[in-house]
């Protein structure tokens, strides 16, 4: 690390300021300010969220030294939450505390979804406060906020809990479509103004056009920016992904129109779904008036580690080697196309992502072109991953929704769960999926008292994580009690295992290191388990570990008969949870199991009506897609 005093960076001029008077001071200053995404949607964008705190925490020193002009560093929120419950095994606020250790001088920044907070569905405004309150007590000085409707009394809970903290409320207005388009209805400047109008009066501090697609091309950008700037008088932080390969011209076009903040990413993790790399608007705009006075030799002295990092991810990359057109049509936001791409090849639909994509477009179409942000995106992607795999033809689909098992995600989007889309709701469609469920659903989770009791308790954290991700904190919860904090080993073990002979050392505390081996690995058995030797600190250990890549031995699962309409089968694979037993009578289209796979849920339902004679498998099964559930006389 570099020697002498830490730099003043961003952070100490917040505490100097307050909120307000920073972001006055933003507004007027002629330095383009500049947030790097390499901590959060860069690698969300890339590699699937799956960057872990150990590599995090590790280069965050050399970044508040190196970069300590930077505006903030976007770091937290998203769905890094429910990644790391749900599968690196780590606790998101020690990640966010330790980041803020690491970065002291520097502003960090976390994306919001109002008040679903960083869950998928909305929270009464207490969780939604609390949540604010402890982000920003352990570390959060920025709060990007949106809705993934753009609904601004969605985002009005967050809004007003952030302006009861230090932190800087960013209002968030989330770009679809082409605002230069003639044939543009719905999305149109005026509609993005509207939106600009009743976030100020709401008190933000800072104004977000958030591009989650990259669709913002450069004519609009310079519209919408230009116009912001006239009718405002706050500053305008413009974020976009790199999809299509032509984010950087955007970027420029928005700086002659006067934007005041950018979002990029560091090179080795930018371009196609992720941000443009903060290395080349640094040089774009260096020697002019709006130079961000950000050190191009420090961003690319950086760049090597970020690279090593991205390799180590690299069964989690996007797919998407160079930049695409296919955007323009399909326009999955670059956070969810990783994602998505690891949902289809859980499914066994990795080859035909293409088709998916194609699903997707078709998918918007049908539930009304919405904008597509995480939780709606969630929506129009688990449709196109269902449609996909059941090989429904979208068309029929719309026409005839009953004919389908239409996952849930779809039905509580067409109740209200989300809102209202700003285009209305797609009829007939919406009236013919709803048949006989009730047209309209609470959106707001209920709290029990005890739920109520726990968030003014001492455990707010322990209690956030299981009132968002129940699933993911109890998995997380069982992880540390079997395994401990996994977080201290070096992601290369922890992502691919041992190497047979080699020594490892995990550094617990300063002066206290573990030293694991594995000296062999036995046979396989028929439960699917190994017997593994292994030293730790040099005394030897026999485990008994079970080997995932292999199927234990037991009767091959029965398959359904797809010409027979009274058997039920899975639509495609994951876990099923049966919903009925044997003798239940079943009417026609009635729910008998859920399947779940990598986030997505769905209803499976019964074709024709008939009474259970059979169950083929247990009631709660891993199952491949066409095995048999139930049977039905």
């Amino acid at each position: 690390l570099p020697g002498g005093d830490l730099p003043a960076g961003g952070r100490d001029r917040l505490r100097e300021l307050g909120a307000a008077g920073y972001a006055r001071a933003l507004r007027e200053q002629n330095a383009l300010a500049i947030t790097d995404t390499t901590f959060r949607d860069a690698h969300q964008s890339l590699l699937a969220t799956r960057v872990r705190t150990y590599d995090l925490a590790a280069v965050a020193p050399y970044v508040a030294r190196l970069t300590p002009e930077l505006l903030s560093v976007e770091a937290w929120g998203g769905a890094t939450y429910d990644v790391a419950l749900r599968f690196l095994k780590e606790d998101p606020w020690n990640r966010l505390a330790a980041l803020r250790e690491g970065m002291p001088n520097l502003n960090l920044q976390m994306l919001l979804r109002g008040r679903n907070t960083v869950g998928y569905t909305p929270y009464p405004d207490k969780v939604c406060v609390k949540f604010v309150e402890e982000a920003a007590r352990t570390g959060i000085d920025i709060f990007r906020i949106f809705d993934a409707l753009n609904d601004i009394e969605a985002m009005r809970p967050a809004i007003e809990a952030t302006l009861g903290t230090h932190a800087i409320a960013e209002g968030t207005l989330c770009y679809t479509g082409d605002l230069s388009d003639p044939g543009e209805k719905l999305y149109t400047l005026d509609y993005y103004l509207r939106l600009a109008e009743q976030l100020v009066e709401a008190g933000v501090h800072v104004l977000c056009v958030k591009d989650m697609a990259g669709l913002l091309r450069a004519p609009a950008a310079r519209t919408l920016i230009t116009a912001l700037r006239e009718r405002f008088d706050l500053p305008v932080h413009l974020h976009t992904h790199d999809t299509a390969g032509g984010q950087l011209a955007t970027y420029l076009a928005a700086i002659e129109a006067g934007v005041d903040a950018v979002d990029g990413a560091s090179a080795a993790l930018a371009g196609t779904t992720s941000q443009p790399p903060l290395s080349a608007i640094v040089a774009a705009t260096d020697y002019t008036d709006r130079e961000s006075g950000v050190s191009l030799d420090a961003l690319c002295a950086l760049e090597p580690y970020w690279a090593a990092v991205r390799e180590a991810y690299s069964p989690f990359e996007s797919g998407l080697p160079a930049p695409t057109g296919r955007v323009y049509r399909h326009e999955i936001p670059g956070g969810q196309l990783s994602n998505l791409r690891q949902q289809a090849i859980a499914l066994g639909l990795g080859h035909k992502f293409e088709d998916i994509e194609d699903a997707y477009a078709a998918s918007n179409r049908i539930l009304g072109n919405i904008v597509k942000v995480t939780p709606s995106s969630k929506v129009v992607g688990d449709l196109a991953l269902h449609l996909s795999a059941v090989g429904a033809d979208p068309a029929k689909f719309e026409a005839d929704p009953s004919a389908f098992d239409v996952p849930d995600s779809v039905i509580g989007f067409l109740q209200g769960e989300l809102g209202t889309p700003p285009g209305g709701w797609p009829e007939p469609f919406r009236t013919r999926a709803l048949a006989g469920r009730t047209a309209s659903s609470t959106r707001t989770v209920e709290l029990t008292a005890a739920q109520e009791a726990a968030l003014d308790g001492d455990e707010l954290r322990d209690t956030l994580n299981r009132l968002l991700f129940p699933g993911p904190a109890k998995d997380y919860d069982e992880a540390e009690r079997l395994y401990g904090d996994v977080s201290a080993v070096p992601t290369v073990p922890f992502l691919y295992g041992l190497v047979q002979g080699e020594e490892l050392a995990i550094k617990l505390s300063t002066g206290v290191d573990l030293y694991l081996a594995v000296e062999a690995v036995g046979e396989v058995d028929e439960r699917g388990f190994r017997t593994v030797y292994c030293r730790m600190n040099g005394q030897p250990r026999v485990l008994s570990v079970r080997d995932r890549s292999v199927k234990p031995a037991r009767p091959e699962s029965e398959r359904a008969n797809a010409d027979n309409p009274k058997h039920v089968a899975a639509p495609f694979s994951g876990v099923v949870t049966l919903q009925v037993a044997v003798g239940d009578e079943i009417e026609a289209g009635a729910t008998v199991a859920t399947i779940e796979a990598m986030k997505m849920e769905a209803s499976i339902t019964a074709q024709s009506a008939g009474t259970v004679s059979r169950l083929a498998i247990g009631a709660v099964s891993s199952v491949e897609a066409g095995d048999l559930l139930l049977e039905l006389r």
